[in-house]
């Protein structure tokens, strides 16, 4: 039997969380070049200005999504913003168009890791968040750090 590598989670995307309300999740694959692979497994990437686009052929893209250029790849190295197209199954992608084509919903970037030595890139439905939920997400943030902070002095 092979032993399966535990999930690493290397880049994710923080304000994805603030900022918008997610509403469903899917795992695609990333197609990338040997010097963008040992960039993320550095962590020299930033998704947090990123979007996933979908065209007319029923291919799914990232944009936006900043790799820095490895050191050592000199000459072989990549385009920091290029589009980087993913990979997912049909149902997968038809899910993501009808919901693109709700008004207030968009599809965002979460997190990058790698599973089976394989890149993978999990892609939210997202819909914005007014500032009324923002704020409400900052006071249940702050009571429940309050309610930590008494049971660890009750101790």
């Amino acid at each position: 039997m092979t032993k399966k590598q535990p999930q690493t989670s290397v880049i994710q995307n923080r304000k994805a969380n603030h900022l918008y309300f997610i509403e469903d999740r899917f795992e695609t694959g990333l197609m990338l070049i040997g010097s963008e692979v040992k960039s993320i497994r550095n962590g020299k990437c930033s998704i947090s200005e990123a979007w996933v686009d979908l065209d007319d052929k029923n291919e799914i893209w990232l944009v936006g999504a900043h790799i820095d250029e490895y050191l050592f790849a000199n000459r072989f190295n990549h385009m920091p913003a290029r589009r980087r197209k993913l990979l997912a199954h049909k149902h997968e992608i038809q899910k993501m168009r009808k919901a693109k084509e709700l008004k207030g919903y968009t599809l965002i970037p979460l997190k990058i890791y790698f599973k089976n030595r394989y890149a993978k890139l999990e892609v939210g439905i997202c819909r914005g968040k007014d500032q009324q939920d923002k704020r409400q997400d900052i006071i249940k943030r702050d009571a429940k750090l309050e309610m930590a902070r008494i049971a660890k002095a009750r101790r």
